[in-house]
């Protein structure tokens, strides 16, 4: 393939997105795409892997000159995806992972309708709280709140190419990858490929 394919990846919190696709982001052809914001650095977050940090002057531009491919903004910062380092990897053959929330999937969407799209889902709303029990970092409140939200986005998982469980780990992985390698294999990706085969008859 001379160009690499982009994959949007949802789900709610506590599925695991963050473990499988660390699985994934072992092969050196897969890329992740770090997004921006206009927040201030956390202690020990380096710019360009946490996020890019940047001022609102210049997010703000990138919005009106179409530089984001989605974008929002949550306490007064804006958050979201520069269109420049995605548009660079996919160029050099790359594959990109977009680790998105739901809303900012459906923008997606609508400016790359060739992307993939993928939803993580838990085995089970109850496993779910058991996992996000299991953080002991948020109080029971918190939790009945990040349910409620995962319910709401799990209803939205028909939206997508793909739904995958992530109960087992090590088979939620070989499925992500079969995910990928199906998409390589897609007949719409090749199609100077086939050509040739046809004029080498």
């Amino acid at each position: 393939m001379s160009k690499g394919l982009l994959f949007v990846v949802s789900g709610p919190s506590g599925c695991g997105k963050g473990t499988l696709l660390a699985e994934i982001l072992k092969n050196d052809n897969i890329f992740y795409s770090v997004s921006a914001t206009t927040r201030s650095p956390r202690p020990g977050e380096t710019d360009g892997i946490n996020y890019y940090f940047l001022t609102k002057e210049k997010f703000e531009e990138l919005i009106n000159n179409n530089g984001m491919l989605e974008y929002a903004e949550y306490c007064g910062n804006y958050y979201g995806t520069p269109r420049k380092p995605v548009e660079d990897m996919l160029a050099e053959g790359r594959h990109v992972i977009l680790e998105i929330e739901v809303q900012g999937a459906m923008k997606v969407m609508e400016k790359c309708p060739d992307a993939v799209f993928v939803f993580i889902l838990p085995p089970s709303l109850k496993e779910l709280r058991r996992r996000l029990n299991k953080r002991g970092t948020e109080t029971e409140e918190v939790i009945e709140k990040r349910l409620g939200e995962a319910a709401g986005e799990i209803r939205q998982a028909y939206k997508y190419d793909y739904t995958l469980i992530n109960g087992e780990l090590s088979k939620a992985v070989d499925d992500m990858k079969a995910i990928i390698r199906a998409e390589e294999l897609n007949a719409k990706n090749y199609p100077n490929y086939i050509n040739e085969v046809l004029e080498n008859a």
